[in-house]
């Protein structure tokens, strides 16, 4: 009996105009938020210096301190996609994402202990620290969400462990704020980024960024297919050849990994890793090799957009990305919970 055809609104086709789509939503973005500041810089501007003509002030407010912060922006919600998405497909749970079962909570809170412990310590360090973090918290919800007697001993109940995952990255949220506040001066300035803002990102961040993003993205999707066979079940898995525990811990190791770097770069940006990959397998569905790219392209244009429109929403104050993205994060997670009783 032949297999019936997928939905046209699955096909790849499809999910490669919805990525060309993105692709320039972003572009324009991208351009008009060059141009968005506390000195508005016009269009035309921004594109005689893109194209290598412009004068020498609008090119150092362009090129200097607008594009790190756009390229930041982009970085963070690609890779916060794309470990919301890797979390979803091996815990096979809707409601997992980074910052949700405790995984950016860690990585911040470790990254906050790290520049306390060694304020002069180079910036390289910050992203192993969060990498760090980031696997304590996870730890510690897998640990406190697993099921310890009877048949179903060391298995995972998905809304157990969201609702574990809450309430350890509000602990872990509420020790980084403790220890921000009774901080040195100058410390909390150095630890902005952790409340979920791009402000003031520089080249050095986006360089201390682009090695984890360049090495982690294409490795999300060379697992691509191995997520999707963790989706068919354990049991299904295993018939099919899978070592099921091995291909897990690689799995959530890229995951973890993608979003302890991205803590670094943009702080904990709440509910990126839930929204994007839901929007992206509405649009093209659960295959992950079509699912991850679109994910990925959604979470950096859901960032470009709240940093965006936080600097031009009160200006001259600026309101951080991670306000945005939790006032629309905030009701869907409730929606999900709902709807997955």
């Amino acid at each position: 009996m032949n297999q019936a055809p997928l939905p046209t609104r699955y096909t790849t086709p499809r999910a490669l105009a919805l990525g060309l789509l993105l692709i320039a939503l972003i572009l324009g973005l991208s351009v008009l938020a060059l141009g968005l500041g506390a000195v508005q810089t016009p269009a035309a501007d921004v594109l005689d210096v893109l194209f290598g003509r412009g004068d020498d002030l609008t090119r150092q407010l362009v090129l200097e301190l607008r594009a790190p912060r756009i390229l930041t922006a982009l970085l963070t919600g690609a890779m916060f996609a794309a470990s919301g998405a890797m979390m979803q497909g091996v815990i096979r749970n809707p409601l997992a994402s980074p910052d949700i079962i405790g995984v950016g909570a860690g990585a911040g809170l470790a990254a906050t202990l790290f520049l306390l412990a060694w304020p002069d310590a180079p910036a390289g360090g910050l992203p192993w620290a969060a990498f760090c973090g980031a696997w304590v918290g996870f730890g510690l919800v897998l640990l406190l969400s697993r099921e310890w007697r009877g048949l179903n001993r060391n298995r995972l109940h998905p809304v157990r462990l969201a609702l574990v995952g809450v309430a350890v990255a509000a602990a872990l949220g509420a020790w980084q704020q403790l220890i921000l506040v009774r901080a040195p001066d100058g410390l909390g300035a150095a630890l902005s980024f952790l409340t979920g803002t791009v402000y003031g990102a520089d080249v050095g961040r986006v360089m201390r960024l682009l090695p984890w993003a360049l090495v982690l993205l294409p490795a999300s999707l060379l697992l691509s297919r191995t997520l999707d066979v963790l989706n068919l079940g354990e049991d299904l898995a295993t018939s099919l050849g899978t070592r099921v525990n091995a291909a897990r811990l690689l799995c959530l190791t890229v995951a973890v990994a993608l979003a302890g770097a991205a803590v670094t770069g943009a702080g904990v940006l709440g509910f990126v890793g839930l929204l994007a990959p839901h929007l992206a397998r509405l649009l093209v569905g659960g295959r992950h090799a079509r699912l991850l790219p679109v994910a990925m392209l959604l979470g950096a244009l859901l960032v470009l957009a709240a940093d965006t429109l936080g600097r031009v929403l009160l200006p001259p104050l600026e309101v951080p990305a991670g306000i945005f993205t939790t006032l629309v994060g905030a009701p869907y997670f409730l929606y999900l919970l709902r709807k997955t009783k």
